[in-house]
């Protein structure tokens, strides 16, 4: 669900504030005790909290080029939901209907100097860490449906009531519901429900899930923070390392013996690219970094492409063009290599990771016409593989040989 361990807790789930104190206890006990572990309901964080622009200020900064804004609107009736971005039209707003309906405003921050010093309040985080201030405005029934934010947020009640449930069940299902534009949850079941009215706060830990709708028309301030997922960092640090790096060092292979078997990425290869990974490639086993190297140099300086054919060959049709000794001839810019798993293989094709057996495998990666009859000897399924790659314009017939 998220890496965060949920454990049942002895600290409430709910606190009033204390004069000098919106948390309603001390920052160091709030980052000790709830900080990434559990949420907190922080009733008068801000009392007598008046939001530093108005619905109509919102709504005319959504009409602004360079602004972030969508608009949800959910079809009651039905339980269609619908997403339109920004920037809007101002008579947009006098088309939309009277309810079911949620504008939602990114980096408000950054427009707004009021609304920037919102931040002020949250000092005992690092600037660093917080991302933006997203502002929306609901009228009555409006929301963007359950849903589990990968970040920490403060969802701070401007204007209005909002009711917020959310579920703290580790168990609870996290399949996306399909058809819908929103990373919608399928199934959300609450294990809290809370109605929020303004100068309320509520702190949500990642995962949480949790769905928001308002009780007639309302503003709620989401102060949402910076979490860069693994991939974004690897990515990042790869493209610096990579900057640095000069175009004399390179995969090399000195120590190189006779090839044993067409195309095989062996594991004298695999060691080779590791070395020339360095550090990058310390956590990744060897089957994934096989994976990922066959891939990538299958596609690697590949200035083009191959197109599929005007007509898929049907298996019966690919099965008769190999009785017919038709050979199959490989395209002159479809790379391949495989390397082994188990007992079978995996077949890399222009960046495709495919299964198959080694048989299958060598002949593919071997000359460029593969005889039919070498063809008809494999299985079933590695048959099947051959005409799907014929079909993706891998693979085409050649002609059937002259007979002497």
């Amino acid at each position: 669900m998220t890496d965060i361990v949920r454990r049942r807790s002895t600290f409430p789930m709910e606190v009033r504030a204390r004069r000098g104190q919106p948390l309603g206890m001390p920052p160091a006990r709030f980052l000790r005790d709830y900080w990434q572990k559990q949420p907190l309901l922080i009733r008068s964080a801000f009392p007598g909290f008046k939001p530093p622009l108005a619905p109509e200020d919102l709504a005319g900064l959504s009409c602004e080029d360079g602004v972030l804004a969508r608009l949800v609107l959910h079809d009651r009736r039905t339980d269609r939901w619908r997403v339109e971005q920004g920037p809007f039209a101002e008579a947009r707003y006098a088309a939309l209907p009277t309810r079911d309906w949620t504008l939602l405003v990114q980096d408000v921050d950054k427009w707004d100097a009021d609304v920037a010093a919102l931040l002020d309040d949250f000092d005992f985080l690092p600037r660093w860490r917080i991302d933006d201030v997203m502002v929306s405005y609901a009228v009555d029934g409006g929301g963007v449906g359950p849903h589990v934010d990968q970040y920490d947020v403060f969802l701070l009640q401007g204007k209005g009531v909002r009711r917020w449930r959310i579920s703290t069940d580790p168990a609870a299902p996290q399949a996306l519901r399909g058809g819908v534009e929103l990373k919608m949850l399928a199934d959300f079941s609450a294990t809290h429900d809370w109605r929020l009215e303004p100068g309320d706060m509520l702190y949500l830990p990642p995962g949480i899930a949790h769905d928001g709708v308002a009780e007639g028309d309302g503003m709620t301030i989401s102060i949402g923070m910076r979490a860069p997922a693994r991939s974004e960092l690897l990515l990042d640090l790869a493209e610096h390392l990579a900057e640095r790096l000069p175009e004399t060092q390179r995969y090399a292979d000195r120590d190189l013996t006779p090839a044993r078997a067409d195309g095989e990425i062996d594991a004298a290869a695999l060691a080779r690219v590791r070395h020339a990974l360095g550090p990058l490639a310390a956590t990744l086993a060897t089957p994934e970094l096989a994976d990922w190297f066959g891939r990538f140099i299958t596609r690697y300086r590949s200035a083009q492409t191959a197109s599929p054919p005007p007509r898929p060959t049907t298996p019966a049709a690919f099965v008769a063009a190999l009785r017919a000794s038709r050979p199959l001839l490989r395209h002159p810019w479809s790379r391949c290599a495989w390397s082994r798993r188990g007992r079978g293989a995996t077949l890399y094709v222009a960046g495709q990771a495919l299964p198959c057996s080694r048989a299958a495998a060598v002949i593919v990666c071997g000359p460029v016409a593969i005889p039919a009859d070498a063809v008809r000897a494999l299985p079933a399924t590695d048959r099947q593989r051959l005409c799907d790659l014929l079909n993706d314009g891998h693979l085409r017939f050649g002609p059937r040989p002259r007979e002497h």
